[in-house]
């Protein structure tokens, strides 16, 4: 089962089990909103990997006269999305890989949550230089994500707590079984290397916000 076919069998569950597989979860997705400093006339923001707009909901109560475009290629996480938004003008959805979509405006901020670790190195360093490309100047990039120890046995560690917290987090054996799965198809890249294709599409302003064993919050602003 591939991705999409994985993530469009979670949709509806998505939302509520994602505080039972991120330990750090308000930190996580909060914390990022204090360097956002734009607040200039209505906002462009894209969403890339957005799913169900769980980090578009959480932007959306800093910038609530701000314009989302939300881009995933799973049509039910998508449709969640729609559900949670639904009867707003401000967002608009496109159901595409976002390697390979090209936008026709740029945009503000640029926020992705738990999907570019999905991705090879060559589709991240690409990913990266067309983020920066996206962004009007001044534009910021933040990516909520995951980043792979340079050390195998401390990222042993890190699967082993991980897994230790899940396990006692309450999910049925199917669901975290259900997330095992899904693991198998994440394609993390180190931090340094992350930060390393950064600096090399453009962004002069990198780093990280924040870090939680292997979850990490990139900045870079354009």
């Amino acid at each position: 089962m591939g991705i999409k076919e994985q993530f469009d069998k979670i949709s509806h569950n998505y939302d509520k089990q994602r505080r039972l597989f991120i330990p750090c979860f308000d930190d996580y997705y909060h914390l990022p909103l204090e360097m956002l400093e734009q607040d200039v006339g209505p906002l462009e923001i894209l969403d890339i990997g957005s799913g169900t707009g769980l980090f578009s909901s959480i932007l959306l109560q800093k910038y609530p006269n701000a314009h989302f475009t939300l881009i995933d290629v799973s049509d039910k996480m998508l449709s969640v999305a729609k559900e949670r938004f639904s009867g707003s003008k401000r967002f608009e959805y496109i159901l595409a890989d976002y390697t390979q979509y090209t936008f026709n405006k740029k945009f503000d901020i640029i926020i992705s949550a738990l999907s570019i670790h999905h991705l090879d190195a060559a589709n991240k360093k690409s990913l990266y230089h067309n983020c920066f490309q996206w962004l009007n100047t001044n534009g910021i990039f933040i990516n909520v994500d995951q980043a792979l120890s340079p050390s195998p046995e401390i990222e042993k560690q890190f699967s082993d707590i991980w897994k230790g917290h899940v396990e006692k987090g309450g999910l049925s054996p199917e669901e975290i079984q259900a997330a095992y799965e899904r693991v198998r198809l994440d394609n993390p890249s180190t931090l340094e290397e992350q930060m390393r294709w950064l600096r090399e599409a453009g962004f002069p302003h990198v780093d990280i916000l924040y870090k939680y064993f292997h979850f990490c919050v990139f900045y870079a602003k354009k």
